[in-house]
């Protein structure tokens, strides 16, 4: 017998893993600044070097972590709102059937360990590794679900995405023209 619970740990997992890798590129980016800026001889002088990259490991993974975990609970509220609206399962099969994508959030994890030294590689990773979740996702939905439940579903959680992050994109242009605008020397 398969115990339904197998893949419980995997978004853990994957979650810590992503989490790590994108805290270990800013750490190396956050020393940089430091550096530029002189401030980090002066934090030198309390820390040694070690303990000051291991103080802001555990600060950007804990802030990453923080910012995974809530994508993950929004990307889950927004699926099970879409299946309510969509669906034809009335018993609750649907819930199980696409946690083996797990396995493809934490595989995309572990590729990402490969590119911490780039940005760029980790969110193109990272990306590809959403897409190919919602691919696999929608087509082991789509037995549950008929044709324009499964074109509802897409479009539902497309549109819901793509409000999301320009609201998001919008809100942080706004915050950074703010910024740029009361400093002293912007005049």
């Amino acid at each position: 017998m398969k115990n339904p619970y197998l893949y419980g740990y995997l978004p853990l997992f994957s979650i810590l893993l992503f989490s790590l890798t994108f805290g270990i590129y800013a750490v190396g980016e956050s020393l940089n600044l430091l550096s530029s800026i002189g401030i980090y001889a002066g934090m030198r002088e309390f820390l040694t070097d070690f303990e000051l990259r291991v103080l802001l490991l555990i600060v950007f993974a804990l802030c990453f972590f923080m910012l995974f975990s809530a994508l993950k609970l929004i990307g889950e509220t927004i699926h099970e709102l879409g299946m309510l609206f969509f669906s034809r399962d009335k018993v609750g099969e649907t819930i199980s059937v696409a946690r083996g994508g797990y396995v493809i959030f934490f595989f995309g994890a572990l590729v990402s360990a490969f590119g911490m030294q780039s940005i760029i590689i980790m969110c193109i990773i990272f990306i590809l590794t959403v897409l190919s979740y919602f691919v696999y996702n929608i087509y082991k939905l789509s037995q549950y679900l008929s044709i324009t439940g499964t074109i509802g579903l897409i479009f539902f959680e497309v549109l819901f995405w793509a409000i999301f992050l320009t609201l998001i994109i919008v809100v942080v242009l706004k915050l950074y023209n703010g910024i740029l605008a009361s400093l002293p020397f912007a005049n």
